[in-house]
């Protein structure tokens, strides 16, 4: 089995998981010290904050689809190339609007390694090991998401704020070297070298799609919404109405769309998108209310609530591997519709919190979240790039990406809202902000914003058990589909 591994290419993808995750915690757990070093507020910190998501979720289906046509290592390592180039520049920013470029350009580079990295790590194993290789993805992300916080914090104490972006320089060149090489001797089958001669890529479509996904991402960002004029709302809303409308009239009638709007026939691809989309805005309606109810209502110290939030990571780290194991064996709607459920129990646990429960109950609702987690992400992931032909699966892995990073968006804003509105009717005050110094209606805003979540997890476990049995689609042309497909 371990001979038949392709190992340089399989570790390189864990690298690009375990990069990701720690670029994003170590910027957030800079960002005081760099308001400071760069004459800012916290709402210019915003702005450098919101480009590089803005960047990955805009860009990781259009690599995706570069992949699938011109060979998904070459993207690759471009990818690891201006990541890491940016995460130098980054280092060298003199003000805040240096930094807000060049974490654009580190986005860019992050979208296309993300667009590959899981494709890849499918390519790099047997078929009887690919939900394997996606749960060791996920554990990469997951320590990379783990060590970032205390990277962060031990190389601003005794290095300088500038090192927690020279720290991802070496990993970064060290992969794009690697990958390098690897293009150099590698057996892989090149999906271009069988595509056919009308294949390129859709630029009109690309614009549509960026435009698409900028405009929605600002609409529902609350960062943006506060700091641009209340009339340019309504202007974003009818310009992403205007893109979306055209992306969908462009890919259905162009001969080499960005989204072969084909793949959502696939029942195993669609429902798997689906349920990964209603997963992300779960865990991100979790991740933005939790914090008040521990440190205002329980009044846990901010070290105390770091400790907690360790759990997470370490069950999905624990779980992925078991439902990746499980995906290998019977397939992946078992292992992923339990985590479902796990991830549901939690969430209703959630519903019966109170304004002197024991802290134990919450990391319970944290432990439960995070078990869920690993066992689903390996084998949806699995499945959602699996279900459609090879020449495809970059399209597929950027699609796991764009719905991540859409339902974390949409997630914080769903999130505000519900618990917003639940506070208005509880306190009987229309014009009312939830805070957590008035404890009783906050916590029953909580527990309602919790029995939303409950409902959307509940609703993604039923799409997950009908989504249908797995197997590996074969290759060629996607219009021969039937919707019973």
């Amino acid at each position: 089995m371990n001979s038949r591994i392709n190992w340089n290419l399989l570790v390189n993808a864990m690298l690009s998981g375990f990069l990701t995750g720690a670029a994003g915690r170590i910027f957030v757990i800079s960002l005081p010290t760099l308001a400071h070093n760069l004459g800012t507020d916290i709402t210019g910190m915003s702005w450098a904050l919101i480009a590089y998501p803005l960047a990955t979720v805009s860009l990781s289906l259009i690599f995706g689809r570069v992949g699938d046509l011109y060979g998904r290592q070459s993207v690759f390592a471009v990818g690891f190339a201006v990541f890491t180039t940016a995460s130098f520049l980054c280092g060298f920013s003199q003000n805040i609007f240096h930094l807000f470029l060049f974490r654009i350009f580190q986005g860019v580079g992050a979208a296309m390694t993300q667009a590959q990295g899981r494709a890849l790590a499918m390519e790099a194993v047997p078929e009887d090991f690919v939900g394997r290789a996606q749960g060791w993805v996920t554990v990469a992300h997951q320590v990379g998401f783990l060590l970032g916080p205390g990277l962060g914090g031990l190389i601003i104490d005794y290095i300088h704020w500038r090192g927690v972006f020279f720290f991802l320089v070496p990993i970064g060149a060290a992969s794009t070297l690697v990958t390098w090489r690897e293009m150099r001797k590698s057996t892989i089958r090149r999906v271009v070298s069988g595509k056919r001669a009308d294949s390129s890529v859709d630029y009109l479509g690309s614009a549509y799609l960026i435009g698409t996904t900028v405009t929605l991402i600002a609409i529902l960002d609350r960062r943006v919404t506060e700091a641009i004029p209340a009339g340019w709302t309504l202007l974003l809303t009818l310009g992403f109405v205007g893109f979306i409308l055209s992306f969908l009239v462009r890919e259905r009638t162009t001969s080499s769309p960005i989204l072969d709007l084909s793949l959502f026939k696939i029942r195993m691809f669609a429902f798997s998108t689906l349920c990964l989309l209603m997963v992300s805005v779960s865990h991100s309606m979790t991740s933005f209310v939790f914090p008040f109810y521990l440190q205002e209502v329980l009044s846990l110290s901010p070290s105390f609530i770091g400790l907690l939030y360790l759990a997470p990571p370490l069950c999905v780290m624990a779980f992925s591997p078991v439902g990746g194991h499980l995906s290998d064996k019977v397939g992946p709607t078992l292992p992923a519709t339990a985590g479902l459920g796990l991830a549901t129990l939690a969430f209703l646990i959630g519903v019966f919190l109170r304004p002197d429960s024991h802290w134990w109950a919450p990391i319970l609702v944290l432990c439960l979240a995070g078990a869920g987690d690993g066992l689903f992400s390996a084998p949806n992931h699995a499945a959602m790039i699996t279900a459609v032909p090879r020449e495809h699966r970059g399209v597929a892995t950027g699609a796991v990406n764009m719905m991540f990073g859409l339902g974390g968006v949409f997630g914080f804003s769903l999130g505000s809202f519900v618990l917003t509105q639940g506070f208005r009717f509880y306190t009987g005050d229309a014009l009312a902000t939830p805070t957590p110094a008035n404890p009783a209606p906050f916590v029953a805003a909580l527990n309602a914003t919790f029995l939303v979540i409950s409902i959307i997890a509940l609703a993604a476990t039923f799409f997950s058990l009908i989504r249908g049995k797995s197997q590996t689609a074969p290759p060629g042309p996607l219009p021969h589909l039937s919707p019973s497909d």
